[in-house]
């Protein structure tokens, strides 16, 4: 049975879904104003993990994560760069999804935006007023009121004496707490803006995410997920206006991965260490990063460093070396290292420790290489079964060991052509010229293995 450590609580439930039939999961997506950073790979490699083991269990998964495409940020940053908002927004989307495909993250089903959802949320909100949970201000914005929610701040452990204690007074003095949040803005000048039931305005970012969950999973749903810097505000929020908007329970399951630091320091533009995740696919290959973020349990920290990455680096290049000698035949041992690795994700989603057991299944194929290779075929072939549960291990082997994301084309089929003129020049008995490429090669970082006749090569 599969468990899960839920933020609502912070104990370790077992996972008994509200339909059989199928899973709901909604998880916040990324504000397009910007390219994504470090963390934003973290959170949505280990949803899409998280997504890819319950259908391997067997689940019928809905899974919901939205895009926010109007936002304060869009709009400032469509103001810096002289183009449209929607602009801005379709061209951020479109490298996201690019991001998001070279680290091997499958589309959600459905991927909604606040921009297309309009009418759901003014519904919403003309609810959350009708029940006495929102107000109008005289400035025409549309306020949530956090005293009439119940039991605010019990996700995030909050005290909500405490928080009233230590907020500063609220730049908008029609607010009737500090704690008051924003469900609809009214519209400033040159800003854009929708009709609404009081006047043009814009959605706030809390609601959207309520109004589109509920739209596309209902009002109770199994799992609502995203970084854990959304706990507070984002999370509880959206808890308090949807409970107030609906009799009856929400979400049964908060999962929430940790924060990404850079040399044990938080990720900050302020400190020159906010690293994107374009910057780190121009060093690494996708697959690479996948496992750096896997390597660490998803609700822990996880600490970047060059030499962290490169361990990732190595550790694949060690899975996909095994990997070449897979064949179609079954382990006799796949059902009991199906067993290890289905253990050690049925723990909350445990990939450390599901990684071990690809580790120790690969020591064990490599060992038997010699003496029972059909035996260590198949073992690879479990191999390669129980790394693309996690995403890992879907490129063909060999073209991944001669990868190298600083190469273009043009350079891979350069180095190609040189090892085969190395082959040639041995062939012809041509020693001091096969030396001579040999070494060159060796200068760009390619290890070469002559064996049975014939050259292998691959990235050091």
């Amino acid at each position: 049975m599969i468990k899960l450590t839920n933020t609502l609580g912070g104990e370790k439930q077992a996972f008994i879904p509200i339909n059989a039939d199928q899973i709901g999961i909604y998880v916040c997506g990324v504000t397009v104003y910007d390219l994504c950073h470090l963390g934003h790979g973290r959170t949505f490699v280990a949803f899409d993990t998280i997504v890819r083991y319950l259908r391997h269990s067997g689940y019928n998964v809905k899974f919901v994560r939205n895009i926010t495409d109007i936002d304060d940020k869009i709009i400032y940053r469509a103001s810096q760069t002289g183009e449209a908002w929607q602009q801005l927004v379709a061209r951020m989307t479109a490298e996201m999804h690019r991001d998001f495909a070279a680290l091997n993250i499958l589309p959600p089903d459905v991927e909604p935006k606040p921009t297309e959802h309009i009418p759901e949320i003014i519904s919403l909100i003309e609810r959350l007023i009708a029940r006495g949970h929102a107000y109008l201000t005289e400035e025409q914005d549309v306020m949530f009121s956090t005293a009439s929610a119940k039991d605010y701040g019990r996700l995030s452990g909050q005290n909500i004496e405490n928080l009233m204690a230590g907020a500063r007074i609220a730049v908008n003095q029609q607010k009737q707490s500090p704690l008051d949040f924003v469900l609809w803005k009214a519209a400033k000048p040159g800003e854009p803006s929708w009709d609404s039931p009081w006047g043009a305005g814009r959605p706030g970012w809390h609601i959207e995410c309520s109004a589109m969950n509920s739209h596309h999973l209902g009002t109770h749903f199994d799992i609502h997920g995203g970084g854990a810097d959304l706990i507070f505000p984002h999370h509880e929020n959206e808890i308090a206006q949807s409970t107030s908007a609906h009799d009856g329970p929400y979400v049964n399951y908060w999962l929430h991965t940790g924060m990404v630091t850079v040399d044990q320091e938080k990720m900050s533009k302020s400190l020159n260490n906010f690293l994107t995740l374009r910057d780190m696919l121009q060093r690494y290959n996708g697959e690479v990063l996948r496992l750096f973020y896997l390597s660490g349990h998803y609700r822990k920290p996880l600490n970047f460093t060059p030499d962290n990455v490169d361990s990732a680096r190595a550790a694949l290049a060690r899975l996909y070396s095994v990997c070449c000698f897979a064949s179609d035949v079954e382990s006799r041992d796949h059902a009991a290292w199906e067993e290890r690795f289905r253990l050690a994700m049925d723990d909350d989603f445990n990939t450390p420790r599901a990684l071990a057991v690809m580790f120790d299944l690969a020591r064990v194929a490599n060992q038997k290489l010699k003496e029972e290779p059909d035996e260590a075929a198949a073992l690879a072939t479990t191999l390669k079964h129980l790394g693309q549960v996690l995403g890992l291990l879907y490129q063909e082997p060999e073209r991944y060991l001669q990868s190298n994301p600083r190469w273009d084309e043009a350079k891979m089929q350069y180095i190609t052509a040189q090892v085969q003129a190395r082959e040639d020049a041995r062939q012809n008995h041509e020693w001091q010229r096969a030396d001579e490429i040999r070494a060159w090669l060796e200068a760009q970082g390619i290890e070469l293995e002559d064996q049975n006749g014939r050259t292998s090569w691959k990235v050091k």
